[in-house]
C-alpha cells in the first residue's frame, strides 16, 4: 500500500498503541476539536507523516525500537518509519494556543469545556525561546475568551512580540471585521480563518453564535493580502454534509484561491456517537481537492505554517501524495 492509502486508512482509525521503547508523546490539544486529547505521536515514513491520538485498545500499534525508529503495524499491513519529537504541539513548529477555552459551543469541540487560561506575551515568548533550535515557523491559534475582538488584540500583542525570532508566522483565529489587515499589517505570513462545516446549514447546527459569512469575508480578504497558496480553512468532513456539498464547498473555496483543510472529524462532545469517516471517503475527499487545488493553481507544499505544513492530522495534496 502506497503512502496515500496508508494514511487514509490510520486517519479512519485515528488511534494508535505505542509499544516498545518509552516515547515522547504531546500532551493534549488544547485547541478545536482534538483538545482533551490524553496524548498523541507523530508516525513519519519517507519524509511524510501522521498524527495518532494514543489508545490502548487501538487496532494499530507502532512498536519504538529506540532512537527514534520505529514499525507501525496494522492488520497486515507493517511499515518501518520514525517517531517524530514535537517541539510545541507539532514537529517543527511552535504551534501555540492563546486563550485555551472559548465562549463558542461547537458542537464537535471539548475546548468549552476546558478551564479557561490565556497565556502572556512574556510566556509564549519563552516558550518559542526554549524550542528555537527545533522549529522552522511559528504557528498561534487561538479560542475566544471574552471576545473575538479581546483575544485578537491579544494575539497581536503577543506578534508584536514573537516577530523578533524572524521565523514565519500563522495565524489561526475567529476574524472579526478588519483583521485580516492588521495582521498583515504587523508581518503575518499566513492566516487560517476556519469554515469548520462544508455548508451554512451544517455549520448552523455544528456552530451556534458564529457568522459563517464573516469568516468567508475574511478568508476572500485575506487572499489578496498574503497571497495564493497562504491562505487556509479547516473543513470537518464526517459532520453530517453529503459527498456533494463537501465537494461544492472545496472548489468554491479553491475557485476563491483559498487552499481548505480536509480534518475527518474525531468524535469528541456532542458529537462522540458519531463515526470517523472510512478510508474509502477520505481518498475520495483527498482525490477531488487534488483536482481542484491544481485547476485553480494552488499548491500546498508553498505553505509555511500551520496545519497545511504540518500534514500530521490531514491527508494533504502536494505534500501525502505516493
Amino acid at each position: 500500500m502506497n503512502w496515500t492509502g496508508l494514511k487514509a486508512a490510520l486517519l479512519a482509525e485515528g488511534t494508535a498503541r505505542i509499544t516498545g521503547t518509552p516515547v515522547d508523546m504531546t500532551g493534549g490539544s488544547h485547541a478545536g476539536p482534538g483538545a482533551g486529547d490524553q496524548g498523541s505521536v507523530f508516525f513519519s515514513a519517507g519524509g511524510k507523516r501522521v498524527r495518532l491520538s494514543v489508545d490502548v485498545d487501538s487496532k494499530v500499534t507502532i512498536k519504538h525500537l529506540g532512537g527514534g525508529k520505529a514499525v507501525l503495524r496494522f492488520g497486515e499491513i507493517v511499515q518501518e518509519g520514525i517517531i517524530e519529537p514535537p517541539a510545541l504541539h507539532c514537529p517543527r513548529q511552535a504551534f501555540i494556543t492563546i486563550s485555551e477555552g472559548c465562549i463558542f459551543r461547537c458542537r464537535y469541540c471539548n475546548v468549552p469545556f476546558q478551564k479557561p487560561r490565556i497565556k502572556t506575551p512574556g510566556e509564549v515568548v519563552a516558550m518559542i525561546g526554549d524550542v528555537f533550535d527545533d522549529i522552522d515557523c511559528i504557528s498561534i491559534t487561538s479560542g475566544v475568551i471574552g471576545s473575538p475582538e479581546e483575544d485578537e488584540e491579544r494575539v497581536i500583542e503577543i506578534v508584536r512580540e514573537i516577530k523578533k525570532f524572524n521565523l514565519p508566522i500563522g495565524i489561526s483565529t475567529y476574524p472579526v471585521e478588519g483583521t485580516p489587515g492588521r495582521l498583515h499589517e504587523l508581518g503575518v505570513a499566513e492566516v487560517k480563518f476556519n469554515l469548520e462545516a462544508a455548508t451554512d446549514r451544517v455549520f448552523s447546527e455544528m456552530c451556534p453564535g458564529q457568522r459563517r459569512d464573516i469568516i468567508i469575508s475574511a478568508l476572500k480578504e485575506s487572499v489578496a493580502l498574503f497571497g495564493r497558496n497562504h491562505v487556509f480553512t479547516n473543513i470537518i468532513l464526517g459532520l453530517g454534509e453529503t459527498d456533494e456539498e463537501m465537494m461544492a464547498c472545496i472548489r468554491e473555496l479553491c475557485e476563491a484561491g483559498i487552499i481548505p483543510v480536509i480534518r475527518p472529524l474525531n468524535p469528541k462532545a456532542e458529537l462522540k456517537d458519531y463515526s470517523r469517516p472510512t478510508k474509502e471517503r477520505i481518498l475520495k475527499t483527498f482525490d477531488y481537492q487534488k483536482e481542484q487545488l491544481r485547476a485553480n493553481g494552488l499548491d500546498p507544499s508553498q505553505a509555511l505554517t500551520m496545519c497545511v505544513a504540518c500534514t500530521g492530522c490531514d491527508l494533504t495534496p502536494g505534500r501525502d501524495e505516493g
